[in-house]
């Protein structure tokens, strides 16, 4: 009879014990559920951060590409500018007056190069995205930038080699994001 009855006080002893850990654990497993206000704000925060770190970061790798097209576009055109120059012995002055009249020296500069076959080959090799003319007339034919400005073609006669600008991300000449061909 002792095995029996010190089993009972042992059974209840546990019963106690599980009971009284349930109803903690209980307790504490109904604290968890849920956020506070405090840390959904933090997550929320944490979150615009991250976002803006990325659209910053996404529009640098853009404006970058932008500039190696650029650069690669106006090394075409000094190919394209030094096949005429050797074709002719002199570059294309987008001053002189032409037949027809070139609204802009990008106008200009695409039109004399188009004239000329060593130099067409290489402009043809332009994105046709930067180049742009409105249907069956070569003299409204332009060269733009990935910005959507058009070039700016500068050649002064007796200068060593003429200059393609781009007007760069904001758009606007003469401002320190301008990007030149040399």
């Amino acid at each position: 009879m002792e095995q029996t009855t010190t089993f009972a006080i042992l059974a209840t002893k546990s019963s106690i014990h599980t009971r009284i850990g349930q109803a903690g654990a209980m307790k504490t497993h109904k604290e968890k559920y849920g956020l506070t206000l405090v840390e959904m704000l933090i997550v929320i925060g944490m979150v615009a951060v991250l976002a803006s770190m990325v659209v910053g970061i996404a529009a640098r790798i853009n404006n970058q590409s932008r500039e190696r097209c650029i650069k690669t576009t106006f090394t075409l055109l000094e190919g394209a500018l030094q096949e005429y120059y050797d074709y002719y012995k002199a570059f294309p002055d987008p001053n002189q007056p032409h037949n027809p009249p070139y609204p802009t020296h990008s106008a200009a500069l695409y039109g004399q190069l188009y004239d000329t076959p060593s130099s067409r080959k290489i402009i043809d090799k332009i994105s046709d995205s930067l180049v742009k003319n409105t249907p069956g007339s070569l003299e409204l034919t332009q060269i733009y930038d990935p910005w959507g400005t058009v070039l700016d073609y500068r050649y002064v006669p007796g200068n060593a080699f003429p200059k393609l600008i781009s007007a760069g991300p904001d758009k606007v000449f003469n401002n320190s994001d301008d990007i030149f061909n040399r």
